[in-house]
């Protein structure tokens, strides 16, 4: 962690072009070696209706090596893969998530999820790889059980959230998912063991502590116990989520609070905030701009109250909205932003000699 007490920049090292529309979202491959044996490989979405693969060359640079088409009508607003990276799903405004299977070499669509009345804004794979989340326009988020032979079943449709409901996440522990919406709230939805029923144990958007306008993203930190959100309101939240590691039961997740709240650093909305493996939470926003945050070192009789403090802020980061960030899991200096401007851009955070 030494890098984070002294100078440091974020630098651009590459630009990947391709996307004939805006890019929506991103997410890196937790086991690469699983497609191919790539060391590195990215997913992008877009407006375009197309899902672009991106994969390490011999010349340690990013390469397109496939194209996802054909299956979508209209954007393709999420894309997320499997815990063991063998799996693609992507969510789409034409009201389907697709699962893509990498066999062969080559992306096959294996499944169609279908159920949501409209757009379908955000997907997510659970840490066990036994559960996927989808939510929509719709106001509705769905739960979807992995079956054996790329069968996936709905079990639940949640219904709580009064609006359009922004991104769906997972904890990366347990079986426990989170949801934001248009609605300014986030919601905790757990499983009940005794009926196997999923309902809403926490609903954060209370008091001072809540955030005041559309929640866009949330984030955990890799060992489960803080998550982060961000928001139309200009701020990102920090909240205490240990409990949901020490709990066997539901009560566990009902604890979930707020510690501090970030503001004053983006001039717009706050559209994507991501933690990486090292600690440091990036933030990307309508105003071009990527931030990074770390927590200030303090002595132990402090944890209960941290604090953050900005890192860095590299402004014109693109040239329109910067819709996504994404830090590399096999990488904890290697970030990827995807903005309006329809690039995706790949930065290293690096130390100022």
């Amino acid at each position: 962690m030494e890098l984070l007490d002294s100078n440091v920049d974020l630098k651009e090292v590459q630009k990947l072009q391709g996307h004939a529309d805006r890019a929506w979202g991103l997410a890196w491959n937790p086991a690469p070696h699983n497609c191919g044996g790539a060391s590195a490989m990215l997913a992008s979405c877009s407006g375009d209706k197309t899902v672009r693969i991106w994969q390490m060359g011999p010349t340690h640079q990013l390469d397109c090596s496939t194209i996802l088409e054909d299956t979508h009508t209209r954007t393709v607003r999420s894309c997320a893969w499997s815990p063991c990276g063998k799996f693609l799903a992507t969510a789409s405004f034409d009201s389907t998530t697709a699962i893509w299977k990498y066999v062969g070499g080559d992306f096959e669509c294996v499944a169609t999820l279908e159920g949501h009345e409209n757009e379908v804004k955000s997907v997510t794979w659970s840490s066990s790889g036994t559960f996927l989340a989808t939510c929509s326009r719709d106001k509705t988020v769905w739960i979807w059980e992995v079956q054996p032979g790329d069968e996936y079943d709905c079990v639940a449709v949640l219904q709580g959230h009064s609006q359009d409901v922004k991104m769906v996440q997972w904890h990366p522990l347990v079986d426990v998912l989170v949801s934001v919406s248009y609605d300014n709230s986030i919601k905790v939805w757990a499983e009940d063991g005794d009926s196997d029923d999923w309902h809403c144990v926490q609903t954060l958007n209370e008091g001072s502590s809540g955030h005041t306008s559309t929640v866009w993203s949330v984030a955990f930190n890799s060992s489960g116990d803080r998550m982060v959100t961000s928001s139309d309101d200009l701020t990102l939240k920090i909240w205490d989520t240990s409990s949901a590691i020490s709990q066997t039961d539901t009560e566990g997740f009902a604890s979930w609070r707020h510690l501090c709240t970030l503001s004053g650093y983006h001039g717009r909305t706050i559209f994507s905030a991501h933690w990486s493996s090292e600690g440091i939470i990036a933030s990307g926003a309508g105003d071009d701009a990527l931030c990074l945050f770390v927590e200030e070192n303090g002595n132990s009789m402090q944890v209960e109250e941290p604090s953050y403090r900005l890192l860095l802020k590299k402004e014109k980061a693109h040239d329109m909205d910067i819709n996504s960030v994404r830090w590399n899991p096999k990488d904890q200096r290697i970030l990827a932003s995807a903005s309006d401007d329809g690039t995706i851009k790949i930065w290293e955070l690096r130390e100022i000699s």
